[in-house]
């Protein structure tokens, strides 16, 4: 009996662990689920597949992608969606850089959230007219999009463009995380339908590039 008490201890631990990803510290409420390795992400944020600079859009696709990742994970989406669509790719970061501690990650961004803040970007997005299309993508955090989603939806006039929310999650909350980046960018001209990933069935690349093709952005 006690065998069989240890073994659904560990099957349960496994389960807690891996339904966590790298660029979700906080789905849900601190505790509920343990974090990946914040600080050996799988991907180095700061050196993206895209030999292009991400916080300077070349200017050459009438399509952008703009992303905030903490982990890795919601940048590894923004480049597929990149590579499948030939979009130029801006990083969406931080003045003041979050910290790369999970605890302290979730209390400044829990703070973030009740105080309605709005965290300030290191960079703005070039040659913003010449873009019909704006992919915005982050991870679920507490419940929603990051607070410096609302600070770089609210400096941008999105008049004209089309909006297409995606976003990285670890259990729950994707639903609403997409549905806030379309509240905040309702000024423009049209919504497409986004898509939520969990950072595993982001390893099977055909699920954005399925989304693409049924959103009509690529044939």
């Amino acid at each position: 009996m006690k065998k069989y008490f240890v073994y659904l201890v560990m099957a349960l631990t496994a389960v807690t662990f891996n339904a966590c990803g790298d660029d979700d510290p906080v789905t849900e409420e601190p505790g509920t689920e343990q974090p990946g390795t914040p600080d050996a992400p799988a991907e180095n944020p700061d050196e993206p597949d895209n030999p292009d600079n991400p916080d300077a859009p070349s200017g050459g696709s009438r399509i952008l992608v703009a992303y905030f990742s903490w982990g890795g994970t919601t940048q590894r989406m923004a480049q597929q969606i990149v590579t499948l669509t030939g979009a130029d790719l801006f990083r969406i970061e931080p003045a003041t850089p979050y910290p790369e501690d999970y605890t302290e990650c979730t209390e400044v961004a829990l703070e973030e959230r009740d105080t309605d803040a709005r965290p300030a970007i290191k960079e703005e997005v070039g040659n913003w007219s010449g873009y019909d299309t704006v992919f915005i993508g982050c991870p679920v955090w507490w419940h929603t999009a990051p607070m410096i989603i609302c600070t770089f939806a609210e400096g941008y006039d999105f008049a004209g463009k089309t909006v297409v929310p995606f976003c990285t999650y670890a259990s729950t909350y994707r639903d609403e995380t997409l549905a806030r980046i379309v509240e905040l960018t309702s000024g423009a001209e049209a919504h497409l339908d986004g898509l939520g990933l969990t950072g595993g069935r982001l390893n099977d690349e055909s699920n954005v590039e399925n989304w693409l093709r049924e959103i009509g952005i690529i044939e």
